[in-house]
């Protein structure tokens, strides 16, 4: 007689942790004995892993958007529940702020930071408030950017997009496409049947996350080295404290006040909060959050759908509100730079109001110079957090996602919508 032996697949999870011990392997290895090869295809895969995602953001985005704004049709009382995601976007922002400006004040990581200023470079990205307003105003209609720059001698062109910008354009397209009628509704389908497919193909991309985070983490070992990560040690325990507090302490004491269970959340959206942890995009996530938030929590496919996409590209208490909190603390103690209560009431304001400029892949740092800029700290500060930022990035996308679920959960309870009956979410595919 014989027998199959079935061999079960590592969890998704852990074939990501598994990446990343390889990843900081192979970054130790190449950077200790000077293997120049290794740390050029580190950093070569690493970067094509990003470029995959960055591919998918404009079409993701942009077709989510149009049928976020769509969905609003079939609901009776849209006005409110618009008002109260944004209500809800507020608050908990405001919370987190406030958290990570408490945290960064007591343990003072700038001032016991081990970098040098030779890790002090000004990013290539920055954020500003006229770039923030100016970018309000898409310059066509998806929001694409081209750049010229002399590398080696020779002229190169790039592309790049806002995605603030493709927010806007596709609302503007959205609400069009809903007032004209019949006229709009064979793009609104050819639009559902685009995002089913982006959809698609993104899960194919998320599958190469484990080799994707390995290849980052090893190439900022190479890059930077353990001495440099472990003298931000500090830094990176204070932004991991705020984060935990906000996850789990202050999202169920939310739930609990809305008279919901914390623990059917956090069964629920754990899948989704999962993978916002290893693969560090609320767009990647974006297919899983809607699950969870749909199937796991009960929220109405009606009212999720504009939600959940909205959120995953302007809701980020992980990014725009801990960490940039933490992190201009951080470059004003390592500097030496006194702050006052003006100061930090404008760190409150910058990260409540200014959270829509964190969508896309470079959120956190566009909104931390955004925020050292409006204080008027030296940017090259962020170029102090650049080793850790890929370790950083895991948390914060995580509380990103669990916030992205948590909102359409509260505000459809408020209204009465939650059907409270509802089934688990399913697994990481």
């Amino acid at each position: 007689m014989n027998r199959t032996t079935r061999v079960t697949r590592p969890s998704f999870g852990m074939q990501v942790f598994v990446g990343m011990a390889i990843g900081l392997l192979l970054g130790f290895v190449a950077r200790h004995y000077a293997i120049a090869g290794l740390a050029d295809g580190l950093r070569i895969v690493g970067e094509m892993f990003v470029q995959l995602l960055k591919a998918l953001v404009v079409p993701l985005v942009f077709t989510a958007i149009v049928a976020s704004i769509a969905a609003l049709r079939d609901l009776d009382n849209a006005a409110r529940l618009v008002a109260g995601t944004f209500l809800w976007f507020a608050i908990t922002a405001l919370i987190a702020v406030s958290i990570g400006l408490v945290l960064g004040t007591i343990l003072q990581p700038g001032a016991h930071a081990g970098v040098t200023l030779a890790a002090a470079v000004r990013p290539d990205t920055a954020g500003s408030w006229l770039d923030f307003l100016r970018g309000l105003v898409p310059v066509n209609v998806l929001a694409l950017e081209a750049s010229t720059r002399l590398a080696d001698g020779a002229a190169k062109t790039s592309l790049s997009f806002n995605v603030l910008q493709l927010i806007v354009a596709a609302v503007a397209i959205g609400v069009a496409a809903v007032r004209v009628g019949e006229a709009g509704a064979p793009f609104l389908a050819f639009n559902a049947s685009a995002l089913a497919i982006f959809r698609r193909i993104l899960r194919w991309v998320v599958r190469l996350t484990p080799i994707g985070t390995g290849a980052l983490l090893g190439s900022a070992v190479v890059r930077y080295g353990w001495q440099s990560l472990s003298a931000l040690g500090t830094f990176a325990i204070a932004v991991y404290i705020g984060l935990a507090l906000v996850l789990f302490v202050v999202y169920p004491l939310l739930l609990i006040a809305n008279g919901m269970s914390p623990r059917r959340f956090f069964a629920a959206a754990w899948p989704a909060i999962q993978l916002g942890f290893v693969s560090r995009s609320s767009i990647a996530t974006l297919p899983v959050t809607e699950q969870v938030v749909e199937k796991g929590l009960g929220v109405p496919r009606s009212y999720a759908a504009f939600a959940v996409p909205f959120a995953a590209t302007t809701k980020m208490d992980g990014c725009a509100a801990i960490y940039p909190a933490i992190a201009a603390l951080f470059v004003a103690q390592y500097y030496n730079v006194p702050l006052h209560g003006s100061d930090y009431l404008l760190i409150v304001i910058v990260s409540v109001l200014g959270s829509a400029a964190t969508a896309g892949l470079t959120g956190a740092l566009v909104m931390l110079t955004l925020t050292l800029s409006t204080l008027g700290l030296p940017l090259e500060g962020a170029g102090l957090l650049l080793a850790i930022d890929p370790i950083l990035d895991m948390g914060r996308t995580a509380v990103n996602v669990a916030g992205q679920a948590l909102v359409p959960a509260i505000v459809a309870k408020r209204q009465g919508l939650l059907d409270d009956t509802g089934a688990a979410a399913p697994a990481i595919a």
